[in-house]
């Protein structure tokens, strides 16, 4: 049990510190971009999505380069822990002229997001060429107005189980003198414990809408617990050796000495 515990958060630690791979960017041709969700400038601001509704997404795209820049679809996407949990792709084809701009209009249906995810994630658009290559990107902040049990909320909770599971496994080893005599592998013991500790703080921070999973504070939080759960795996006393008890005791019964007999 111990090991599929450590092997669960073991998974979730690897997408925070390693992350996903960077999205392919094109080399000779970049567009620079302006975007709007229902008419809110999405930069540097916190942008409600209602899947109920559908979203107007207004993208206003710069092309600083002397050659024209094909685009063939737009794509909105939510990320968290170095996880997408969603992404929209809308095949559009348009040019934009060199040191020239073209603005775009698209109505997006974004009515199954309601159970991929909830709470606030770190979203982007992109245009992308035939190649899917990125050719520009806008950054912001989504407020995904989604179900508890959409797949971002059942994974917190996931989390928040092994979690439960790794404290409580971890703690009875201590009560029952059962941790390694090592302080540095009693440490190790409770690392798992804090790794989980941290991410499901991440994700209960953005279910309830406070602070959005961004690598500049889930990966301080994550190994902030993970610090402090080996600290005290580390200062957990010394195993007390088994006590000896009555029925353990050996009686070591005198010998009989033995008498020669003659006749």
């Amino acid at each position: 049990m111990g090991r599929v515990i450590a092997a669960g958060v073991a998974l979730g630690l690897c997408a925070v510190l390693l992350g996903a791979a960077p999205p392919a960017v094109a080399e000779s041709a970049s567009l620079r971009l302006q975007v709007s969700i229902d008419q809110r400038p999405i930069e540097d601001a916190t942008v409600p999505i209602d899947p109920a509704n559908q979203v107007e997404l207004q993208v206003v795209a710069t092309n600083p380069g002397t050659a024209p820049v094909k685009v063939r679809s737009v794509r909105l996407s939510g990320v968290a822990l170095a996880l997408t949990f969603f992404a929209y792709d809308t095949t559009a084809p348009f040019e934009v002229p060199a040191r020239g701009s073209v603005s775009r209009t698209f109505v997006l249906d974004l009515g199954d997001l309601a159970g991929q995810a909830t709470g606030l994630l770190p979203s982007s658009v992109e245009l992308l060429d035939g190649g899917r290559v990125t050719l520009g990107e806008a950054t912001t902040v989504a407020d995904v107005r989604g179900s508890f049990w959409s797949v971002y909320g059942v994974f917190g909770l996931a989390m928040l189980a092994l979690t439960i599971l790794a404290w409580v496994t971890a703690l009875l080893a201590l009560a029952r003198h059962r941790l390694a005599p090592n302080r540095w592998r009693r440490g190790v013991r409770f690392l798992p414990a804090g790794f989980g500790t941290g991410l499901v703080a991440v994700i209960s921070l953005s279910v309830l809408r406070l602070v959005p999973p961004e690598p500049a504070i889930e990966i301080p939080v994550v190994l902030g617990a993970a610090a402090i759960a080996f600290l005290l795996g580390y200062l957990t006393p010394h195993p007390a050796p088994p006590s000896v008890t009555e029925s353990d005791t050996t009686v070591q019964l005198p010998v009989p000495s033995t008498q020669e007999f003659t006749r």
